[in-house]
Formats: C-alpha cells, structure tokens, sequence
C-alpha cells in the first residue's frame, strides 16, 4: 500500500485526532513529533505504532468498559496524551482517537530521529519517552494545542505495513493476533 502525507510543517488540529484508530494509525505514521525542551526542539519522525481500540479489545487498558484513575483519559476525544509507568521504570506514550467515550489510543513504537537527538535510536515505546523526556506530567495534554509537544505534516510518500501488536498474549488467541500494528516499510528505527 502506497500512502501519501501532506502539508509541511503545518500542525495537526483536533480533527486528525477524531477518527477511528486505525485510520489514524495509517496517517499517522510519517508525521513529525515534536518536542519543545528547554528551548530546543527534539523532532522525530513516527514510524510504527499499535492500535488499542473500544470496550471489546482485550490488549486494551479501557476493555470492558471500566474508568479507572490511569485509563480515564482514553474515553475522552482524540488528541489526548495517554502515558503510563510499566516495570516501574518505563513510560509508555498513547494518543488517543476517535470520540468522546469511545476509548480508543495510539501507542507510538518508534521515531526516526530527525532534530535534537544524541546518537540514540528511539525504536521501542520505552526508548522513545526517554529520549523525548515524556513522562508523567504529559498526562491528558491537548496535542492540538501543547506549547512543549505537538505533531506536525510532512510530506512524504511511504509505504505501509501492518502486522500483530507486540507482547499483549495476555489478550488471548484472536487479539493477540488482530493486524492492529501499523510501521513504514523498509524504516530501520522499526522495533525489533
């Protein structure tokens, strides 16, 4: 599948953000994430990313329906930052899509490094929150108009591969193995 991204430089409104997830998940991948930090802009470009869509998904943290104090922001409309501790030492970054009270987030697996990084890959969701120092603060920001974290156009034509999510067997048989992983063909900063 051949996918066309557009508009340079021009960054993403609220409506991006209100589609299902798997649209977005597709028009997503190319597009610039940036990253103001002490006056400097880290910038990278998104390359893979999963699909945690509804109240039936059961790799989802909103499966059944339950709002808890972590997972609230997802029932919430697009746009949204949803980050979250796991292992006690990594913050995992989600946007979430759709509409108000349909949960429904991105997980972003990996950036292309474009402006501001150090020498380091940002493949892995872990990677990429440090070295886009993400974390806790980041919770429930409004994307569409964030001063220090917003997502920007860029035009480029990309080809796009789709395949399982990663590490959610917990899910069992049918969703662990949904096609809701969506990464640029051929893109070494691809998790492995």
């Amino acid at each position: 599948m051949i996918h066309f991204v557009a508009n340079i430089c021009k960054t993403l409104k609220k409506n991006f953000f209100t589609r299902p997830a798997p649209l977005v998940a597709r028009d997503i991948l190319g597009k610039h994430i940036v990253r103001n930090y002490r006056d400097q802009n880290i910038i990278g470009k998104i390359v893979e990313v999963e699909v945690y869509s509804g109240l039936k998904d059961k790799g989802s943290h909103a499966f059944g329906g339950k709002i808890t104090k972590r997972n609230k922001i997802m029932f919430n409309a697009g746009g949204f930052v949803y980050i979250y501790l796991i292992y006690g030492m990594y913050w995992l970054f989600n946007i979430t899509t759709g509409n108000h009270g349909h949960p429904e987030a991105l997980l972003i697996r990996a950036v292309e490094p474009i402006q501001g990084f150090t020498g380091r890959a940002a493949s892995g969701p872990g990677k990429f929150s440090k070295i886009f120092k993400l974390n806790k603060s980041f919770y429930g920001e409004d994307l569409a108009i964030s001063k220090r974290l917003w997502l920007e156009d860029n035009l480029e034509k990309i080809k796009i591969k789709r395949g399982p999510r990663i590490g959610i067997d917990y899910a069992g048989p049918y969703w662990s193995k949904v096609n809701w992983r969506f990464w640029m063909k051929g893109n070494k900063f691809v998790s492995q």
